[in-house]
C-alpha cells in the first residue's frame, strides 16, 4: 500500500494548477512520475506544516519544503520521472535547471515582483484578493520583500535597487536563455524524447506563469510566444496533465478569499486562528497609534491628574 503523500501549494487560476513557479514545478513533476498525492491548495503558507509553500508532507520522511528536497522525497518513495535517463542526460539536467535558476528566475522574479505596474495591477492585487482578512493586509508586502531579498541573492548583490538597467540586464539574459531552451527542445515533445522528466518539470514551472498571467508589460511573454515549440511544449503539458485547469475560464473565475475544506483538514487549524487573532489585533493597534487614538486617551488621563492636582 503507498504511503499517504499530502501537498500543500498555492491555488491556481489564469488556467494554471498553481500560480506559483516553484508549486507549478513540483505539482507537473508529480504528475511525471504519477506519484498519487493528496493536494490542499491553499492561500496562507501558514497552513502548511512546514509554513511556507510548496511542502509535503510524509510517513516516512515528514515534512519538507523547496523544489529540489521535494523531488528527492519523492524519489525516495519510488516515484522517479528520471529513472530512464542516461548519465549525460543527467548532467544536462543538472546544468539547465541551474541555467534556468541563474538567468531565467531571477528576470521571472523581476516581471512579477519588482516591475511596478505588474506588481499592483496583477501580482499584489491577486494575492490581496485571495488571502483571507486580515492577513491579505500583511502577507503580500511579506512576500514582495521577500523575493526582493532573493532577487539580492540570486545576482550576488545585496545593494541591487530596480531600474531601467537592471531590467534590460536581466530581460536580455532571459531572453538568451529561453532562446538556448528552445533550440535544446527542437521539435520535441519533452527535452529528452517522448517522455517528460523533471527537466521538463522545472522549465514548465518557471515558463508557464509568462505565458498564462495577464501582465501590463509583457517583455518577457512577447519573447517566450515567439519561440513556438516553448509556447507549444507549455500548452501540451497543460493539456496532457492539467485538463480541469484548461477547461476553467480564468476571466469568468470569480475571486475567493479562500478554500474552506482547506480549513478543515488542516492540523494546524487552531495555530493559524490564534496568528490570524494576533495579527489583527496588531493592525488594530497600529491603526490606533497612526490616527492618534492612542495619543488622545494617554492626553486625557494626563488633564485629569493635572485636575487632580489642582484640587489639592
Amino acid at each position: 500500500m503507498a504511503a499517504c503523500m499530502e501537498l500543500y501549494c498555492w491555488k491556481g487560476d489564469w488556467g494554471l494548477p498553481s500560480v506559483d513557479s516553484d508549486c507549478l514545478t513540483v505539482l507537473t513533476y508529480a504528475k511525471f512520475a504519477g506519484a498519487p498525492l493528496k493536494v490542499h491548495k491553499i492561500t496562507n503558507p501558514w497552513r502548511s506544516p512546514t509554513g511556507s509553500l510548496p511542502a509535503l508532507k510524509t510517513e516516512d520522511d515528514g515534512s519538507v519544503s523547496q523544489p529540489s528536497k521535494i523531488i528527492i522525497s519523492l524519489r525516495k518513495q519510488k516515484y522517479n520521472a528520471d529513472y530512464d535517463l542516461s548519465a549525460k542526460e543527467g548532467a544536462d539536467t543538472l546544468a539547465f535547471v541551474s541555467l534556468l535558476e541563474e538567468k531565467l528566475l531571477p528576470a521571472l522574479i523581476y516581471a512579477l515582483w519588482v516591475d511596478a505596474k505588474n506588481y499592483v495591477d496583477v501580482t499584489r492585487r491577486w494575492y490581496a484578493e485571495n488571502i483571507s482578512f486580515p492577513l491579505n493586509f500583511l502577507l503580500p508586502n511579506r512576500f514582495h520583500k521577500q523575493q526582493l531579498e532573493k532577487l539580492q541573492l540570486l545576482r550576488g548583490d545585496p545593494m541591487l535597487e530596480p531600474g531601467d538597467e537592471l531590467e534590460k540586464e536581466l530581460y536580455r539574459e532571459a531572453f538568451d536563455c529561453m532562446t538556448l531552451l528552445s533550440q535544446r527542445l527542437g521539435s520535441h515533445k519533452f527535452f529528452f524524447g517522448d517522455s517528460p522528466s523533471s527537466l521538463d518539470a522545472y522549465v514548465f514551472g518557471h515558463l508557464a506563469p509568462l505565458l498564462k498571467i495577464r501582465l501590463p508589460n509583457r517583455k518577457l511573454q512577447h519573447h517566450l510566444t515567439s519561440l513556438e515549440n516553448l509556447q507549444q511544449f507549455c500548452t501540451n503539458i497543460l493539456h496532457l496533465y492539467f485538463p480541469s485547469e484548461v477547461k476553467e475560464s480564468p476571466s469568468c473565475k470569480p475571486s475567493v478569499r479562500s478554500d474552506s475544506s482547506d480549513l478543515d483538514d488542516e492540523p494546524h487549524k487552531r495555530r493559524n486562528q490564534i496568528l490570524s487573532a494576533l495579527v489583527a489585533l496588531g493592525a488594530m493597534l497600529g491603526y490606533a497609534v497612526i490616527t492618534g487614538i492612542v495619543t488622545i486617551k494617554r492626553a486625557q488621563t494626563q488633564a485629569a491628574l493635572e485636575g487632580e492636582e489642582e484640587e489639592d
